[in-house]
C-alpha cells in the first residue's frame, strides 16, 4: 500500500513537516534510529523540463525501536529545512527483521504545479529523517549528493538532400534548455556540441567533429557527404544541466 502527499518545503523556507530537528554528521543514528542503503534515482541526475511531472525512485532501510510515522528521505542545501519542494508517494514497511524495515519511496517534481527557480539546480544534498509518535522525530545526513538539472534539447538540420557523393552538407540545429521560471525552453549559448554521423545500416554513431554554439545556442558547420546516412547533434550536459541528443537527419548521398 502507498499513499502521495505532500512533504517537502521551498528552499530557503520553513520546514513543512518537521521542525526543530537538526541535521546529524554524515552516517550518524541519533535517537535509536538508523537510515541505511538510501538510493535516489539510482545515483542519476534528476532531470526537469518545464511541464512533465518527473517521478524519482527512491528507497531506504530504517532501523528503530521506536513507535514511528512519516519516514523519508529528502533533499536539501544549508540545512534541513531548505528543502526542495516534491510530493512523495511511500510504501509501508517491508519487514525485515524486528525493528528493521525498508521502504520504497517515489519523489514527484512537478514544475507546472509550482514555481520552480533556475537557481535550483545543481547539487542537493540527500537526508532522511521519521517522525515518534507522541512528538520528537530525528533526521539523518547521508552524506550523498543528487543532481537536479534543467533539461536540454537539440535541433538539427543536415542540407541539401539528397546530395552528391564527395559534396559538402551543412548542418545546423539549436541546443536550448528549460527555463523553469518562465516554463519555456530558452536559447543554451556557448556550449559545446558534438556533432555524430551513423551511416546507413550501422546501429551506433560516431563523432565526427565538436562545434560550439554561438551565444544565441545557435549551430552550424560543414562536412563531407561520402555515405548515405543519419546526422545528429549530442550534448552531454554538466552540473545543472542534463544532457541531450536530437532527432536524426537522415541524408542521402548519390
Amino acid at each position: 500500500m502507498s499513499k502521495k502527499v505532500w512533504r517537502a518545503a521551498v528552499a530557503g523556507g520553513a520546514a513543512a513537516v518537521f521542525t526543530g530537528v537538526a541535521a546529524a554528521p554524515a552516517g550518524a543514528a541519533e535517537g535509536g534510529v538508523s537510515f541505511t542503503r538510501v538510493q535516489v534515482n539510482g545515483g542519476k541526475p534528476i532531470v526537469i523540463g518545464v511541464a512533465k511531472e518527473v517521478a524519482v525512485p527512491t528507497s531506504f532501510r530504517m532501523t528503530t525501536t521506536h513507535k514511528w510515522k512519516w519516514p523519508a528521505v529528502f533533499l536539501y542545501r544549508g540545512n534541513t529545512d531548505d528543502r526542495l519542494w516534491h510530493a512523495i508517494e511511500t510504501s509501508d514497511c517491508h519487514e525485515v527483521s524486528s525493528g528493521v524495515c525498508d521502504f520504497n519511496e517515489t519523489m514527484y517534481f512537478d514544475p507546472s504545479v509550482w514555481d520552480m527557480r533556475n537557481s535550483e539546480a545543481g547539487a542537493w544534498k540527500v537526508a532522511a529523517e521519521v517522525s515518534f509518535n507522541g512528538g520528537g522525530g530525528d533526521t539523518d545526513d547521508k552524506g550523498l549528493t543528487a543532481y537536479v538539472k534543467r533539461n536540454s534539447r537539440l535541433s538539427v538540420n543536415a542540407a541539401p538532400e539528397p546530395v552528391a557523393k564527395g559534396r559538402t552538407i551543412t548542418v545546423t540545429g539549436k541546443v536550448t534548455r528549460a527555463n523553469w521560471e518562465t516554463k519555456k525552453y530558452a536559447s543554451y549559448g556557448g556550449r559545446l556540441v558534438s556533432l555524430q554521423f551513423k551511416p546507413s545500416g550501422a546501429t551506433s554513431y560516431t563523432t565526427v567533429k565538436k562545434v560550439r554554439a554561438n551565444a544565441s545556442g545557435d549551430l552550424r558547420t560543414t562536412a563531407k557527404a561520402s555515405r548515405t546516412g543519419a546526422w545528429r547533434w549530442a550534448y552531454y550536459g554538466n552540473t545543472t544541466t542534463g544532457p541531450s541528443t536530437s532527432a536524426a537527419d537522415n541524408v542521402v548521398v548519390l
